[in-house]
C-alpha cells in the first residue's frame, strides 16, 4: 500500500479541528494509541494498539524529508498484541514508545491526524490514501492546499516519526 503524507507541528488543534470541518471533512473517531516501534536494519516496525481498538503491525519505508513524501506501507491485524510486543522485543529490541491521542478526518481521501503526543505535542499529519483512480498531482494539491489552509510553516514541518523524536 502508498500514501503520500507530510507531518507537521500544530500548536493550536481546536483551531485545526474547526478548519477541518469548514473544509468538509468528516470525523471518524478519536482514539488512545500506543506505538511501539522496534529496532530494524531497514525502514520503521511498530506495533500499534488502540484504545478502543484492536491492535496491528506496521512496516513502513519513506524517506525522512521535512516535505510530502511517499511512504510504503504494510498492515498486519495482530491477535495477541502481548505476545507479539515479547517477541519483537526479543527479537529486536524497542527502539521507542509513543502514547498519543489521536483524532482522525477524511477529506476526499486524505486522512488527517491530528495528534497530542504524550511528552512531545500537539501535531498534524496528512496521508493521501494512493489507490486505482487516485492522481498523486492531485493528492499533492490538496495537501498542499489542507497546509495553507491550516497555516502550517516550513519551520514547522517534519521530517521523521514520533519514534525518532522521541528522548533516548
Amino acid at each position: 500500500m502508498r500514501n503520500i503524507e507530510l507531518k507537521a507541528r500544530c500548536p493550536d488543534l481546536a483551531r485545526a479541528e474547526a478548519v477541518c470541518r469548514r473544509l468538509g471533512a468528516e470525523l471518524q473517531w478519536t482514539r488512545r494509541q500506543t506505538d511501539v516501534y522496534f529496532r530494524v536494519p531497514d525502514g520503521r516496525l511498530k506495533l500499534r494498539t488502540e484504545s478502543p481498538g484492536e491492535a496491528v503491525l506496521v512496516s513502513y519505508h519513506r524517506p525522512d524529508v521535512a516535505a510530502a513524501r511517499d511512504s510504503l506501507y504494510e498492515v498486519t491485524p495482530v491477535a495477541n498484541a502481548n505476545e507479539t510486543l515479547a517477541s519483537l522485543a526479543e527479537q529486536h529490541g524497542i527502539l521507542a514508545r509513543v502514547e498519543k491521542t489521536r483524532t482522525l478526518y477524511l477529506l476526499d481521501n486524505v486522512r488527517i491526524h491530528l495528534d497530542s503526543v504524550d511528552g512531545l505535542g500537539t501535531f498534524i499529519e496528512f496521508e493521501a490514501v494512493m489507490g486505482p483512480g487516485h492522481d498523486d498531482g492531485e493528492a499533492q494539491a490538496l495537501i498542499e492546499r489542507l497546509r495553507r489552509e491550516l497555516g502550517i510553516a516550513e519551520d514547522d514541518l517534519l521530517s521523521g516519526s514520533y519514534g525518532d523524536m522521541m528522548p533516548g
